[in-house]
């Protein structure tokens, strides 16, 4: 075991010591972080994460002004998911919460009434990303659908206002969440006559719809994602087997989809172990 003599002349040692002692003003400091952090975010809204986007010249005009022009928005947005997030603070923070924590302040778009003078989501996807920032990060890995790139857009699969976030932007509320993923992967989820019952689970089970590390937005890269569902025995130390079949060399060449088993992984006509 090493002693304190061994550490002479490295300054370890001093630089231990020197923690230590300065322990109590690294937490002064670390509180004093925290109530900076809570001071600059309390003038929108006890519970707002963001400033809203600038307008520059603007002024705010409260969601009143709004429903002027956009009532249909306005009378469902209260039962969003948007909407529940500032309720019961509209009143008294009825400048900065609600449409104009997404859009910015609307004076001048209430006075010109031209798209240019307000923010709009669906061109500016940093009016969603300022406040989901998870998401963001999302959308910064190598497989990820392409937002910041412009090609396309938050409010493409997200009503904002609706009470269901995850239905086609102007859909029904009835709609399922796959159907947002419906309108563009339409092969991958024709029907057919031996289905992957993953489906009906919805592509979120093994896509993460804004990025992932894995080719295809997969949720995991390797044979693993198929072992969630389809439970494996493992007999002895080497030995695993799925239903009544030894799988243990095929795992070792590679995912279930890739290894040249079943490669129909979205459904086959065909094979009802979707060989093909």
């Amino acid at each position: 075991m090493m002693k304190a003599d061994d550490y002479r002349g490295s300054g370890m040692l001093s630089r231990v010591l020197g923690w230590a002692l300065n322990l109590p003003a690294l937490l002064c400091l670390s509180l004093l972080g925290a109530v900076l952090i809570s001071c600059t975010t309390t003038p929108y809204s006890p519970t707002t994460v963001a400033a809203p986007p600038q307008v520059p010249g603007a002024t705010f005009v409260g969601n009143q002004a709004c429903s002027e022009c956009h009532d249909k928005i306005h009378e469902g947005f209260h039962d969003s998911p948007h909407g529940r997030f500032y309720r019961g603070e509209e009143v008294q923070w009825a400048s900065l919460a609600g449409c104009e924590s997404c859009h910015g302040a609307g004076s001048k778009h209430v006075e010109s009434g031209l798209a240019a003078d307000i923010v709009n989501p669906r061109t500016d996807p940093q009016a969603c990303l300022k406040c989901h920032v998870a998401t963001h990060g999302e959308f910064t890995l190598p497989h990820h659908h392409r937002v910041l790139e412009g090609r396309m857009s938050c409010v493409d699969c997200h009503e904002p206002h609706g009470k269901n976030i995850h239905q086609i932007s102007g859909g029904l509320g009835t709609q399922k969440r796959d159907a947002v993923c419906i309108r563009c992967h339409k092969e991958q989820t024709k029907t057919h006559v031996f289905e992957h019952e993953a489906l009906r689970e919805g592509c979120v089970t093994c896509h993460n719809p804004h990025g992932s590390v894995n080719r295809g937005m997969l949720v995991q890269r390797d044979a693993n994602l198929c072992l969630r569902c389809h439970a494996q025995v493992q007999t002895g130390a080497e030995r695993v087997f799925i239903g009544k079949m030894d799988h243990t060399g095929l795992l070792r060449n590679g995912t279930c989809w890739s290894a040249g088993c079943h490669s129909a992984v979205h459904g086959s006509n065909f094979s009802p172990r979707l060989l093909y």
